[in-house]
């Protein structure tokens, strides 16, 4: 077959602008197929366990569930990185087993501890119809967002995002400047001077969250405990298939801290799995095999510097302030509701991100799901069921807290739940219009899935 063109980044594919309008493509895209790889904690060194396998695998997974065939993909949308914060020991060779197992490319790293375009396409030859490839960088979000753009704009037909995370032995985070005695050049001056945990710019807004609106950090107990909940429901999660027990409240409260008022159970924790998801065109989505969930539209935070590829809100200072976090997310919000052609009461359930829980809270109350405004999330845990049984359906995905760092069970849930198979996990009411997205609200692609087109 004739190689694949490779697009370097989604610039100009994310919908980045304020006052947008309806999305050009409401309802001509859906998503029909779902696949996931198993999870593991840390890779255990068997190469049909390398993150390059299991995207094999999950890619596999999701064309089946579809029910197309392998040859009619057309694209597919990736992150090439796959870290979670452990990095291979530059003094470790590259284990000859694995080498041996796939075809490779001049970087042997590829399959192992990233993706490219060429490993993939050497690795799976049944893939005779890809058009394109394109890099989407940091989270499956963005893979979505540019994979929808892709068929509405008519690149392609059948389009697969795909997002990996790997996580071999090693300390977690001992990376980069962080692992120098001293940190230098200009990142001294941002984030790299807190040398701590990823979860302290968030706490710190939280902190002044809880200053703000006179709340206490107890009252997130409802919604961790609820997540694990949901998580264990979740069968490709973590938690469901090694540590199957409940989280209590008692636990939650008397975890200790990461950084305060963070604590353990406020992070999610860092594994090794892989996820592929396949849309296609409305018109083609009827014939498949699974109901399809119609995409209404999608948006972005951030902004699109044009060549140099999409990127985030810039801070005033070296952290984001609450306030700046909330302004971020109501402005994701009002870009997707415009764009999506609907408004906060018209969704049924939400799927925010959740990689630290409190930053949860900024999602709900910015877009305003089931009329929560700015201050008023932590007592409505408190007083409403968040639960899949309730009318009030808070991150039924249980998303990262309740199956492990992905930022893509929300998205599988979303679709699910749409499509009426989301088996334990189903809500109760009705699931006719859900949102889902990530990550953080500086820097995120949310979309809307509907069970009608319309």
């Amino acid at each position: 077959m004739t190689a694949p063109t490779e697009y370097p980044n989604v610039s100009g594919m994310l919908r980045v602008a304020d006052n947008p309008g309806v999305w050009p493509h409401r309802g001509q895209v859906a998503a029909v197929g779902i696949g996931h790889s198993p999870t593991l904690r840390r890779w255990d060194g068997d190469p049909q366990k390398a993150i390059g396998a299991w995207v094999i695998l999950a890619i596999r997974r999701a064309i089946e569930d579809a029910g197309v065939n392998p040859a009619d993909v057309d694209g597919i949308v990736f992150d090439p990185t796959t870290t979670t914060g452990a990095f291979w020991p530059e003094d470790e060779p590259v284990p000859a087993d694995f080498l041996a197992a796939f075809e490779n490319t001049s970087d042997p790293f590829d399959g192992l501890i990233q993706l490219s375009s060429e490993w993939l396409v050497k690795n799976m030859p049944e893939l005779t119809g890809l058009k394109f490839t394109m890099l989407a960088p940091v989270c499956m979000s963005m893979a979505v967002g540019a994979a929808v753009e892709s068929i509405g704009r008519g690149m392609g037909e059948v389009v697969l995002a795909v997002k990996a995370w790997h996580n071999i032995p090693g300390r977690y985070g001992h990376r980069g400047p962080h692992a120098n005695d001293t940190i230098a050049g200009p990142m001294k001056y941002g984030s790299e001077w807190l040398a701590g945990p990823p979860v302290y710019g968030t706490a710190q807004q939280f902190e002044r969250y809880l200053y703000k609106y006179g709340k206490t950090h107890d009252m997130m107990a409802p919604f961790v405990v609820n997540s694990r909940a949901n998580g264990l429901k979740f069968p490709e999660g973590y938690w469901a298939q090694h540590r199957p027990s409940p989280l209590t409240t008692e636990e939650y409260l008397e975890s200790r801290w990461v950084a305060e008022p963070a604590n353990l159970y406020d992070n999610d924790i860092p594994i090794h799995t892989a996820c592929a998801f396949l849309f296609t065109t409305a018109a083609r989505a009827r014939d498949l095999r699974q109901p399809p969930a119609y995409v209404l539209g999608h948006a972005s935070g951030g902004v699109d510097p044009g060549a140099t590829g999409w990127g985030a809100f810039k801070p005033r200072s070296v952290l984001e302030t609450l306030e700046e976090a909330q302004e971020w997310a109501a402005r994701t919000a009002d870009r997707l509701y415009e764009g999506s052609g609907i408004t906060a009461p018209d969704v049924d359930f939400e799927n925010a991100y959740d990689g630290f829980s409190l930053f949860h809270v900024f999602w709900i109350e910015g877009f305003k799901f089931f009329g929560i405004k700015e201050g008023e999330a932590l007592d409505f845990f408190a007083s409403q069921d968040i639960s899949i049984n309730g009318p009030t359906p808070i991150s039924p995905s249980g998303g990262n807290i309740g199956s492990g760092r992905t930022r893509f069970w929300n998205w599988s849930d979303t679709i699910q739940q749409i499509q009426g198979r989301a088996g334990e996990r189903q809500i109760k009411k009705d699931a006719n219009i859900g949102v889902a997205g990530s990550f953080m609200p500086v820097w995120s692609t949310f979309a809307t899935f509907s069970k009608t087109p319309d």
